[in-house]
């Protein structure tokens, strides 16, 4: 039906949960989180199992394309702790375009981006396999336009800091908050797509 109504959700997605519905393996789906999503609906993009934060999901079948296959390109800020003291030259090699290792056994130097040390969130709670505070860390927040597969955790790897939690906080003006992990929030429409810039 061409006037059917779409609609448009906001998830925290839990740590050690896979961005989909249906699975051949045995994992934590989508389908787990107490919410009654209506039939269709389907993840816009995707964090690993790992990963946690802001995913965006919708009965819309056309967004994944609008957003992440437009020429115009769309940020996404990532808030994550590595293992370490990132140093300010470190900062500059991330912001600048670092070289990581890609699918298809190839090297991709990525685009310019923002690279900031940032305080410990406050509205992060601690993971039970999350390094403590007293050994070296650093939190960092990083907003990019693009997204090859794992390419935060590698280019941080690629300067030498392993990635120990990483939080997706950020799509454009849709933004996180305060929303606890696992809850749900929809959008209409018209707020979704004036958010996203699409």
């Amino acid at each position: 039906m061409e006037d059917e109504q779409h609609r448009y959700f906001v998830l925290h997605k839990p740590y050690n949960m896979v961005s989909q519905f249906v699975s051949s393996h045995q994992v934590n789906l989508l389908g787990n989180i107490n919410f009654n999503f209506p039939e269709g609906t389907h993840a816009i993009g995707r964090l690993d199992k790992n990963s946690e934060g802001l995913l965006l999901l919708t009965t819309n079948k056309k967004i994944t394309k609008l957003l992440f296959e437009s020429k115009v390109p769309h940020k996404r800020t990532y808030v994550l702790k590595v293992m370490h003291v990132v140093t300010p030259e470190t900062i500059e090699k991330l912001c600048a375009g670092i070289e990581i290792f890609i699918r298809g056994a190839t090297y991709w130097t990525t685009s310019p981006c923002q690279v900031s040390i940032i305080e410990k969130p406050n509205n992060i709670t601690v993971l039970p396999k999350e390094i403590p505070d007293y050994v070296p860390n650093t939190w960092l927040q990083i907003t990019l336009t693009e997204g090859k597969y794992h390419q935060v955790r590698k280019m941080v790897m690629a300067v030498g800091h392993k990635c120990n939690r990483l939080v997706r906080v950020s799509i454009e003006d849709v933004e996180l908050g305060n929303l606890p992990s696992g809850k749900v929030l929809e959008l209409s429409e018209n707020d979704f797509f004036r958010l996203l810039k699409i």
